[in-house]
């Protein structure tokens, strides 16, 4: 646990009492605060209560008392309406953060040689394979490093931090919204599409909040961007113009006078004197797709700049054992192999599994987000058939009718099955890939539980095969 510290002996407020919210009320008791705990849902409740924290009803409270609000990045900060917490803590004068702040601020308040190196990760897609690819680069080259964030563990929940260490946190949009002090010594913004756009009032509040990773970066920092989209296209070149630290544009298929690339599968250096091939990523069995080569280029770029020799950071990328959820085999059935690309919650991340594969049976749905998968036009060819579930199977269906056959399964565990039978039916070498393009929060408590229950419904396949080849 990293202690928090800037609050000694006075009284924080925490609300939402999840993974986040818990883990920072721990922190916060650590560092010598005293806090007061609530959640609108019982089971939060019930959780701070089993492992012995103080409930205090803050609706009810005087707020002047409080130091800070700590809100759980779930909470609604300003969209579409401010959370009543947010409105009673404004209304006092009580500054709202979270979690990440937190680990800012203590970070920012020890002695110089104390001080752990940090590299934030932020972007609409490939932030947690970014994040793992990164952290197992670090841990591969002998550095000691945590990692965590929105991917994992908590910040605060990270072993306590000392001046050899190295963080590497996953940071969402909702999480950068609630941080001002962060100072990351490599900052990846990897690129920006439509997204959560009810909780940011637009696309302009969403690349607010993403580009707050960038803050407070100076000459001796690191902004490594994207530059295959138009919105991380602008940031890089107004930051650029700011020259105000380190930029390396990153790319997945174009070459760059500086910047670090990949093209045709080959991840190029530009940052020096002269070009270096760094990797043949179509070796890499993790990191098939050009997606994934824009995740290697910002990994290696935010390992260099943290002091990994580059001969290590390009060893850890073709070692990299790949991320659960994201276009992760889990099983081979005769023929059909079958894919989890769960974390896939919207129409761009599905987009890059899609594009990784000629020919597929697809499992997609969940609760919509904003314009569908209308975006997808362009490889509806490529699937053989589609089998929706949740809230999004009739709208899903409409889009590709006359496009791609389909079948409204419903259920995960029906759609596996009706997918399998088609596949094996097919008589070839087959792909079953779940990329719902949708949040999972019709059916399942968030994308791991989905990514489980596919892969528990094609365990069940899997054994009556496993037990026919034993006997």
């Amino acid at each position: 646990m990293i202690p928090v510290r800037g609050f000694e002996g006075r009284k924080v407020a925490v609300f939402g009492l999840g993974r986040t919210g818990l883990t920072a009320a721990r922190a916060l008791v650590a560092g010598g605060a005293e806090v007061a705990l609530w959640d609108d849902g019982a089971k939060g409740r019930e959780a701070a209560l089993a492992e012995g924290l103080p409930l205090t009803d803050i609706s009810g409270a005087d707020w002047s008392q409080f130091a800070a609000l700590m809100l759980s990045p779930g909470v609604p900060l300003t969209h579409p309406v401010p959370h009543w917490t947010v409105e009673r803590a404004r209304e006092a004068g009580v500054e709202v953060l979270g979690d990440i702040e937190l680990f800012a601020r203590t970070v920012n308040a020890a002695p110089a040689h104390k001080r752990p190196k940090v590299a934030a990760i932020t972007g609409t897609n490939g932030k947690s394979t970014t994040t793992a690819l990164l952290g197992h680069i670090c841990a591969t080259a002998g550095r000691d490093v945590r990692i965590g964030g929105n991917i994992g563990y908590g910040v605060l929940g990270l072993d306590d931090m000392h001046g050899g260490a190295v963080y590497v946190l996953e940071t969402s949009s909702y999480q950068l919204d609630l941080t001002s002090s962060l100072k990351a010594d490599a900052a990846v913004l990897l690129n920006v599409s439509p997204d959560h756009l009810d909780r940011h009032g637009g696309m302009e509040g969403y690349i607010a909040a993403k580009r707050r990773i960038l803050l407070n970066q100076d000459k001796g920092d690191t902004a490594i961007v994207g530059v295959d989209d138009p919105w991380c296209q602008r940031i890089c070149t107004e930051i650029t113009a700011a020259n105000r630290r380190t930029i390396w544009p990153i790319s997945a298929g174009r070459a760059m006078g500086r910047g670090i690339y990949a093209l045709q599968g080959v991840l190029y250096d530009a940052t020096g004197e002269r070009v270096l091939e760094v990797a043949d990523l179509l070796r890499a069995r993790s990191l098939p797709g050009r997606h994934n080569w824009q995740n290697a280029a910002a990994a290696y770029a935010a390992a260099r700049a943290i002091g990994v020799a580059a001969a290590d950071a390009a060893e850890g990328l073709m070692s990299f054992p790949g991320l659960a959820h994201r276009m992760e085999t889990v099983a081979q059935v005769g023929r059909v192999r079958f894919v989890n690309d769960s974390k896939a919650t919207n129409a761009d991340a599905a987009r890059q599994a899609m594009s990784s594969y000629p020919r597929f049976y697809w499992i997609a749905g969940g609760v919509p987000k904003a314009g569908g998968i209308d975006s997808l036009n362009d490889l509806f060819p490529r699937i053989a058939k589609a089998y929706l579930i949740g809230d999004a199977a009739q709208a899903f269906a409409a889009t590709l009718d006359g496009k791609a056959p389909t079948q409204i399964a419903g259920t995960m565990e029906a759609a596996v099955a009706a997918a399998h039978a088609d596949a094996a039916a097919a008589g070839e070498d087959a792909i079953v890939l779940l990329s719902p393009a949708c949040a999972s929060f019709d059916q399942f408590s968030d994308f791991e539980q989905r990514g489980e229950a596919f892969r528990s419904a094609v365990q069940d396949i899997a054994r009556p095969t496993l037990k026919g080849a034993r006997a």
